[in-house]
């Protein structure tokens, strides 16, 4: 792995989830949400031991307890 593409936009789709990362490490997708601020660090940290080894690390356990399915209602995020 040569690079880290990071894009800022508007809603990707799951619009009843705030702060969604959409993450694609070769053939993987993983959507996570409800992200916060200690998060992003570690995506940030994670892309950077990526880019060490050359390859795609595992994705922390910390960061798969954010994983969503796309497109899917989810508990508690209806809006009020």
């Amino acid at each position: 792995m040569k690079r880290v593409q990071l894009t800022i936009s508007g809603c990707l789709g799951p619009c009843d989830v705030p702060n969604v990362a959409l993450i694609v490490v070769g053939q993987e997708t993983f959507w996570l949400g409800n992200l916060k601020g200690s998060d992003y660090q570690e995506l940030i940290d994670w892309a950077v031991l990526c880019k060490q080894f050359s390859r795609a690390a595992d994705l922390p356990r910390s960061l798969r307890v954010h994983e969503i399915a796309p497109f899917i209602s989810h508990p508690g995020s209806e809006r009020r």
